[in-house]
């Protein structure tokens, strides 16, 4: 399995992680296929972003 990477980078983890919860309910509410695994992790020039398995 390979990480799906969410094309934005954020400032803050905050922000990054409302968006995970975000792509999490969306999924639950539109009856697409839930992710696996929802992640927030950092680059390597310190910005947030999220990536998930489908």
């Amino acid at each position: 399995m390979n990480w799906v990477y969410y094309g934005k980078l954020y400032t803050s983890k905050f922000q990054a992680g409302c968006f995970a919860k975000r792509l999490e309910q969306d999924a639950w509410l539109f009856g697409y296929n839930d992710p696996r695994i929802v992640e927030v992790y950092r680059s390597k020039k310190g910005r947030y972003g999220v990536r998930f398995l489908p």
